[in-house]
Parts: C-alpha cells; structure tokens; sequence
C-alpha cells in the first residue's frame, strides 16, 4: 500500500520553559539538557484531541486539491488522550467529513499507536474491506498533565497528524510502505508502573523515566536494524530516520547504536515537546517537501506499556 500524503495541526499557544522555571523552580537550561526541550504547544480552551484530529484533516484535505474526501472508507484514529471514549477522534473525523457507513476504528497502544493504526490498515485492505483510508493521530497531553509534576510535568505538548492511504498508488510523490514491525515488550522491567494516565487518578505520571529510557533505546535500535536488515539495507541507505519524540537523548542514543549519521535523524521534539504518538507523524508532514526519489524513510516509535514499532517507507 502506499502513503499518499500527511498534514499536521499545531496549537498556537506556546509554552517556554520559563514557564516551568516558574511554577515550580525547574531551570529551563536543566529541562534541555535533560529532555531536549525548549518550548512546546498546549490546545487552547476550545480543542481537544476530536478538535485537533478534525483540523489535522482539513490540513490534509487542503493540500490535496484534485483528491476527493468522499473515496475514503476507513478512518482509524489513535489516541491515549481522548476527549470522549465513545464519540471518539475517529467519528469526529468521519461526521466532519460527512462519510456515512464506513468502518471508524480508534485504538491506544500509548506512543506507538500510530504504527498499530497503520497495521489495521493493512489489515483492511489485504482483506478486501477498503481502499482509502484516513489515519489520524492526536494527542491532548495538556488537558491530562499535572504540570507541577517535577519529573514529568514539564515533558508534553499537544498536536496531530493526518496520513492518506490508499490500496494503490495515485502519484509518484507516494511513499510505498515497504513493511510495518511492531510488538508488545509488556513482560519487561517496570511496564505496568513506568508511565501511566489514570484519568481518575492524577493523569500522566512517569515515576520510573530511567527505565523508559532504557527500553526506548533498546527495542527502537532493535526494531529499526531487523527491519533493515529484512528488507536488505544497510543504515547508510537510510535517508530519513523518524524516531518518536520523546526525548532528545533518547533519539541521540539510537542514532549511535545504528551508526546512522545523526544529520539523518528527525526531532521536533525541540519546538513541540513530546506530542505522544502524533510526533513521529508531525516530523514526517514536516519533511515530506524534502523527500526525493529513491529515499528510504524508518519511523520507529516506543509507547508506554512497553509497545514499539517501525515501519520502512520508500519513494520509488
């Protein structure tokens, strides 16, 4: 299947560092070196994660002039921050559209939801089901967050992608997806504790960041080389590497344990903080101008819980 275009929506509001420094004394200087970030994007008081998802779809919808909405018949969304668990991203999306009598499909696997929509993709088009489908990931982290959590509070920021796919390809500008690997690591270290959202709860915490950080290094390394070395590639044949935005450092060290020239690597992280698992999609609207014939793309994301993933992209 191929990948035929992606769009992105950013909030306007902007939240510094300084802001943290503050509230609650964290030095803007020790949150970059720490986490890579330096400022990062909150919804305004009339969005949330359906809001977002609808206007990450208009951006798509906009830069497609020729393309016609009504051919899309599967809408999956991915989410662990939703505004309504039962009128979800997904139908939003759809009543938006004004789509009728499709299949809408919303699913959280935490950070690497966006791989996992993407699978339930290929699902639906190896069975026969659809053709067109709309992925749509977004992620309201301010409306969870407790930002005066010193060891997490400081870390999100909100933001969505739109992804077009569809069964064949429509113009040479399409990405092929090459393949898709993802997998659950649940069984290892502090899974069941390291990250948690318990809406009822206290929202986003990360009480053990060290060994999120541990298991993100590990299993995104390992993922992006097997799916290398599947598909018969060396790293220096990699043009593009996407990794989740989680953190700076923890981008850096895959970029190390693959020998992958770091120039290679795309972070938003910076500018957007850690957007969940619209971030790796956000960096792929954000080079899509730059992508060339011949390029190979990986995308490789780590979710809480633990999940991972990755998936190789080629413009042929």
């Amino acid at each position: 299947m191929y990948l035929h275009y992606v769009a992105s929506y950013l909030p306007a509001a902007v939240v510094t560092n300084e802001h943290f420094t503050r509230l609650n004394g964290l030095a803007s200087d020790w949150i970059t070196e720490r986490t890579g970030i330096r400022e990062r994007r909150k919804a305004g008081p009339d969005e949330n994660a359906n809001t977002m998802a609808i206007a990450a779809t208009h951006a798509l919808v906009a830069g497609l002039p020729d393309f016609n909405p009504a051919s899309i018949n599967l809408i999956v969304a991915g989410t662990y921050t939703p505004h309504d668990t039962i009128y979800t991203a997904a139908h939003a999306v759809q009543r938006e559209l004004n789509i009728n009598e499709i299949p809408v499909v919303s699913i959280s696997s935490a950070c690497s939801s966006l791989l996992n929509a993407i699978e339930i993709v290929e699902g639906y088009f190896a069975l026969g089901k659809a053709s067109c489908a709309l992925v749509v990931v977004t992620e309201h982290n301010t409306a969870y967050n407790n930002e005066e959590d010193t060891m997490a509070g400081h870390l999100w920021g909100d933001g969505a992608a739109a992804l077009l796919f569809t069964k064949e390809r429509l113009a040479p500008t399409d990405l092929r997806v090459v393949q898709v690997l993802t997998g659950g690591a649940a069984p290892m270290g502090k899974a069941d504790e390291a990250v948690t959202l318990k809406p009822v709860d206290k929202g986003i915490v990360m009480p053990f960041g060290r060994d999120v950080f541990q298991q993100a290094c590990t299993y995104m390394a390992r993922i992006t080389q097997q799916l290398l070395d599947a598909n018969g590639l060396t790293v220096n044949e990699l043009s593009y590497l996407i990794p989740h935005q989680a953190n700076l450092r923890i981008s850096a060290n895959v970029v190390k344990q693959l020998g992958l020239d770091p120039a290679r690597a795309v972070n938003n992280i910076e500018r957007l903080g850690n957007t969940g698992c619209a971030g790796a999609a956000i960096g792929l609207a954000e080079i899509w101008p730059n992508i060339k014939q011949g390029d190979n793309l990986i995308i490789t994301v780590f979710g809480g819980g633990y999940s991972y993933g990755a998936m190789l992209l080629e413009r042929q």
